[in-house]
């Protein structure tokens, strides 16, 4: 199983002043989480997508490509790239430049967003949410399999024969499906035979094996190798020395994001119960100590039919710099070895 960190590069107002650190002191320790977690082992570390005051992650392949100049080893994706919003030859493009940078470790997560925003920002018209992503994967993948395309669709202007350039380092760039939990999307994921990455945000991870179940028998149906069909797992998770330092860490950042979304949807204000829940042995929420987590894992990956990644969703903890760079080292130097002894790789 794979390991590794997602970063929404999360900007939080202090929660006794009210005030917001510096946004370049932020991406700062970004970058700085972004090495920790390649000393600590780690496999992969993912920058979202996001057009909100909230995040600084608008253009996660330039935080990529400032993290690729300053590491060697750890992978590097986007987590998610918003394409229904985005113009597929130009996020080709940056991904192709960030992997002649990184030589090698770039990959992609392509997905719907689970925000508006971009949908306006852009131009685009939100009642076209999905056709949008269809088409707009259709020519991502096209362009992956030759420089020079012609393609034609309905929101773009057509492709006559251009060239697209650069070309990735790699053959081709990895790329996998982002979904939350609508039927549709696992089903548009196993057809492709594309690997899956579901966000797991609430709830148990149990609720998400029908979805995952259906992603598997869709690309078994569509001719694709068992093998092929991939599945990862985001969510939200952090680590300390202890189950309450962890939770203790995590849950104003959480509880703030969630209610300032809350308010946007219509639901309820957040409740420390509410997260404690999440964080139970049952609970999704992959928050406490070393031991706690790993087990949570994989009880995770069991439920799931098998996982070959997770990634921890630890941005809300943005605040506590030094207990961020703690939770990554842990889950790097501590979680990683007690997985990867259960669940070796083959």
């Amino acid at each position: 199983m794979e390991i590794g960190v997602d970063s929404f590069a999360a900007i939080l107002p202090d929660p006794t002043t009210g005030r917001l650190p510096s946004a370049t002191d932020r991406m700062a320790n970004l970058l700085e989480e972004v090495e920790v977690a390649e000393r600590a082992g780690l496999d992969v570390f993912g920058i979202g997508e996001h057009h909100r005051a909230e995040f600084l992650d608008s253009a996660p392949a330039i935080i990529l490509a400032a993290a690729a100049a300053r590491t060697s080893r750890i992978r590097l994706t986007s987590a998610v790239t918003v394409l229904s919003a985005a113009d597929p030859v130009r996020v080709f493009q940056e991904f192709a430049t960030l992997d002649l940078i990184a030589k090698g470790r770039a990959e992609i997560i392509v997905g719907r967003g689970s925000f508006g925003e971009a949908f306006p920002l852009f131009g685009l018209d939100t009642q076209a949410y999905d056709e949008l992503f269809a088409e707009k994967l259709d020519l991502f993948l096209k362009l992956g399999e030759t420089t020079h395309l012609a393609w034609e669709g309905r929101f773009r202007p057509a492709l006559k024969g251009q060239g697209v350039f650069p070309r990735p380092h790699q053959p081709r760039l990895p790329l996998w499906v982002g979904v939350g939990g609508t039927p549709q999307s696992f089903a548009r994921a196993g057809a492709l035979g594309l690997p899956l990455m579901v966000a797991i945000i609430g709830g148990t991870f149990e609720r998400f094996r029908p979805l995952v179940d259906l992603y598997r028998e869709t690309g078994i149906l569509a001719g694709h190798s068992p093998d092929k069909l991939t599945v990862g797992v985001h969510a939200m998770g952090f680590v300390a020395e202890t189950d309450a330092a962890a939770k203790d860490a995590f849950f104003p950042g959480w509880a703030h994001l969630t209610g300032v979304v809350g308010r946007e949807r219509g639901w309820p204000p957040p409740s420390r119960q509410q997260f404690e829940a999440m964080a139970s042995p049952e609970g999704a929420f992959l928050i406490g100590n070393p031991t706690t987590v790993a087990a949570k894992m994989l009880h995770a990956g069991e439920v799931l039919g098998g996982v070959s990644r997770i990634t921890f969703q630890m941005s809300t903890a943005s605040l506590e710099t030094a207990a961020m760079r703690r939770s990554i080292e842990l889950l790097g130097t501590d979680v990683a070895p007690l997985v990867r002894a259960a669940n070796p790789r083959p």
